[in-house]
């Protein structure tokens, strides 16, 4: 097999055109808000809990403020916060205890710590932002990005291959224990060739050195371990230091000809093809080997056991039989994979995942059932709500344009979810339920998200690539519809159909939106009108 002839960009001087050499001072009024904005944490290495540290902030304001200046000044991270107490987690109830490989370490980081890390977060995505260094086809850790959006970005890619006659191939890359082998060097490298320097490339290199951890099990603790290696797990600079790291593994994807999205170190990339290309295999082999060559050189691990690929045929009849051959490990096509928590299956009818997620419900509203004799009517509906109801909601957007017998088995599961609620008998009518719970139909749910998701595309608050997804309507003239708001609505003379695309259902429901919520002022009016216009429309007694 021949091997795709790439070399990877050194880096560079940054095109910023000025380098962040050194932080902002913080005010007090800054710290307070990161402060009240986080959320409280039980670590043993607070000195105080968390929860009352934010109930005393303003007492400490001024010492915190001047420790958090100090080093941002300085370019030196407090030793006291390089230390952290690893807790192994059990990933399943049903797995053995006895093999190390069945647990999650969970890393817990001091509070104060975590404020700083804040503080120069919010700095570096500014710095990034403002200079366009950030990797638009990253949605790890990013304002106004998801792992729905992400999941939207890749499965409208597909959808709308499979509407032009197209086969699509999708693989999603497993890392081992990727945040933990990051190389220090070529992280400083890789932040220095962004304009990060002086003052503030020296915090960096002081954040990431003389770090150690204690493991915690069954009330003992380990003895200290040093850490060279790795950014911190249970940070919040973490993620994004991880996603710099990794941005040139797209270069090597796109010289392939594949697309990619990535969320963190979750990556997938996919590939639409001719029915009848007989170069696929020979193409995925090539990219995944030249991944895996740059993933040793970045001391990274490309878990190809736990590696998926998803063959979605342009038709269901159609048959693509291939494997993937790379080094010693051998990757079939899967029927089903799980994708940032969704099942994908190869036809998108997303049958399997909505299968699954209705028997977790089951499984939850059973145990719920077990204790209602208990709870009071408020206290079920706040349980349901955060056990039932955020699994229906979890990236329903996807299922924007399915017909409704597909979508029957969760709007049954919350029905039932309402009728335990105020404990209701099987067949009870669930309308004045909904009504009193102020509680959406699925199918209402679904399409308050995509609007939802329309909306700030319009006024730019949502993710670059849905701009390609949903586009302005701009008429040729200057007519009375310039000032409606309203999306295109794409033409399906060139292909078998669109009507199950995100791109063309949702500005269908968009334009068909009153002009006044169309036209609201502020995401918070247009959720309110669109909400009491979507119970008008779905629940009337």
């Amino acid at each position: 097999m021949q091997r795709h002839s790439y070399e990877e960009p050194k880096p560079t001087p940054s095109t910023a055109n000025t380098p962040l050499s050194s932080f902002s001072s913080l005010t007090e009024e800054e710290v307070s808000t990161l402060l009240l904005s986080s959320h409280p944490t039980t670590c043993p290495l607070d000195p105080i809990p968390s929860h009352l540290l934010q109930a005393i902030s303003p007492t400490l304001l001024p010492s915190l403020t001047h420790i958090i200046n100090s080093s941002l000044h300085t370019g030196t991270f407090p030793t006291a916060f390089k230390q952290a107490r690893v807790t192994p987690l059990l990933k399943k109830p049903t797995l053995n205890t006895s093999f190390v490989e069945n647990y999650r370490p969970i890393s817990l980081l001091p509070f104060i710590a975590k404020t700083l890390e804040r503080a120069v977060f919010n700095q570096l995505t500014s710095f990034l932002s403002l200079n366009n260094q950030l990797d638009v086809n990253q949605s790890g850790f990013k304002k106004g990005h998801s792992t729905e959006t992400a999941l939207l970005s890749v499965t409208e890619a597909l959808r709308i291959a499979k509407a032009a006659s197209k086969s699509s191939v999708l693989i999603l890359l497993d890392l081992s224990a990727a945040f933990d082998t990051v190389n220090h060097q070529i992280l400083m490298s890789t932040l220095s060739s962004l304009g990060i320097t002086g003052t503030s490339l020296h915090w960096f290199e002081s954040y990431l050195t003389g770090r150690s951890f204690k493991v915690a099990w069954r009330g003992d603790v380990s003895r200290a371990h040093q850490l060279t290696t790795g950014v911190p797990q249970g940070s919040v600079l973490g993620p994004l230091l991880f996603s710099i790291y990794t941005t040139s593994l797209g270069h090597i994807i796109q010289a392939h000809g594949f697309s990619y999205h990535c969320y963190a170190d979750d990556t997938q990339l996919f590939l639409s093809f001719q029915p009848d290309d007989p170069t696929v295999a020979a193409r995925v082999s090539s990219c995944l080997a030249d991944i895996s060559t740059w993933m040793k050189e970045h001391h990274l691990q490309l878990n190809l056991a736990k590696t998926e690929l998803l063959v979605l045929p342009a038709k269901p009849s159609l048959q693509h039989d291939f494997t993937i051959q790379l080094e010693s490990s051998l990757i079939t096509p899967s029927r089903s994979v799980r994708n940032l928590g969704v099942t994908f299956d190869d036809q998108l009818t997303f049958t399997d995942h909505i299968s699954k997620t209705a028997r977790s419900c089951r499984f939850a509203l059973h145990n719920i059932r077990k204790i209602r004799p208990f709870l009071t009517e408020h206290s079920t509906q706040l349980i349901v709500q955060a056990l039932v109801i955020s699994r229906l909601d979890y990236c329903n957007a996807l299922l924007a344009g399915l017909p409704a017998c597909a979508t029957k088995p969760l709007q049954m599961i919350q029905n039932a979810a309402a009728r335990l609620v105020f404990n209701e008998p099987k067949r009870a009518h669930v309308t004045p339920l909904f009504i009193s719970l102020h509680w959406l139909p699925l199918a209402a749910r679904i399409k308050f998200k995509a609007l939802t998701l329309a909306y700030r595309t319009i006024t730019g608050s949502a993710p670059s690539y849905f701009h390609s997804l949903l586009r302005v309507y701009i008429p040729t003239r200057h007519l009375r519809s310039v000032n409606e708001r309203r999306l295109v609505v794409p033409s399906q003379k060139a292909t078998k159909s669109l009507s199950r695309t995100f791109s063309f259902t949702v500005p269908c429901w968009w334009n068909a939106l009153p002009t006044l919520i169309r036209n609201a002022e502020s995401l918070t009016t247009f959720k309110r009108q669109l909400k009491t216009n979507l119970f008008r429309e779905h629940l009337t007694l």
